[in-house]
């Protein structure tokens, strides 16, 4: 017996003897408690959360600065405030929850078609990321993407 499987078995065991809908109530439980969380302690205030690292270390903006920002608006249904926080986190959120949706679903036994995403679309989304990131770092061609 392996060190690893010491150490991974108990883990595999327990999580094959809970039910099938713990995993998806966890990630929404973890979800609504970290919004809850962000939407009263105000990101925009300084000194409630550390900088972001990419940014206290290039002083660059990463592709999340302004995240936690985004989410705080968004929590006050300030779409616009959010929007000019970090555009690519309000286009992300709806995405992840019909992901969300869809594991509850498929977890429910109903059919989704879940097909692996082409190479194309991944280098894709990878490319707008790293342009997304680039333009948002160009004060004079882009200011209103900067957090």
């Amino acid at each position: 017996m392996t060190v690893t499987s010491l150490l991974t078995e108990p883990g595999e065991r327990l999580l094959a003897r809970l039910p099938a809908f713990v995993a998806p109530a966890a990630v929404a439980a973890a979800s609504i408690a970290a919004t809850a969380y962000i939407a009263g302690v105000d990101p925009h205030e300084a000194g409630h959360y550390p900088t972001c690292p990419s940014l206290y270390l290039t002083g660059f903006y990463c592709p999340g600065c302004g995240s936690l920002r985004a989410i705080h608006d968004l929590a006050h249904l300030d779409l616009a405030g959010a929007w000019g926080m970090n555009p690519l986190a309000v286009l992300v959120l709806p995405w992840l929850a019909w992901r969300w949706i869809r594991w509850v679903l498929a977890l429910r036994g109903v059919r989704t078609t879940t097909r692996p995403a082409p190479g194309w679309a991944i280098y894709t989304l990878l490319g707008a990321v790293v342009v997304y990131t680039i333009a948002r770092n160009i004060p004079v061609l882009m200011p209103y993407l900067a957090p």
